[in-house]
């Protein structure tokens, strides 16, 4: 785990409903710098507080698990990304990808609630 003091400098939304942070710290230790240039393009957690962590956080954190697989993405992220090309190839008439989405999924529950015994 990385802790470094830093300055919330902004974000800025993107086209899947992600955000992008930025943050201006200090100097870093060459070990630190290290350390950052090898989480490059891996998914990690961030944790954002105005003061420092208690020991207690400190633990919850690192305690923290990811359900991201060999692909960089949870398997509902996976399957979003899925639906979203199937859109992009069919829109099915939906103008709205989000309102696509929510009625293939709803059709995807109901399949799946009709293969469970009573």
């Amino acid at each position: 785990m990385i802790i470094i003091p830093a300055i919330y400098e902004g974000s800025r939304d993107l086209r899947d409903k992600t955000k992008k942070l930025t943050f201006g710290t200090n100097e870093v230790t060459p070990e630190q710098a290290a350390n950052l240039q090898m989480m490059v393009q891996e998914y990690c957690y961030v944790a954002v507080k105005m003061e420092p962590f208690t020991d207690e956080q400190q633990e919850l954190i690192s305690n923290l698990k990811s359900d991201i697989d060999a692909f960089g993405k949870s398997p509902g992220q996976r399957m979003r990304g899925v639906m979203y090309r199937l859109w992009e190839q069919n829109t099915e008439g939906y103008v709205d990808f989000n309102l696509y989405y929510q009625f293939k999924m709803e059709q995807l529950i109901n399949h799946l609630k009709t293969k469970l015994h009573d």
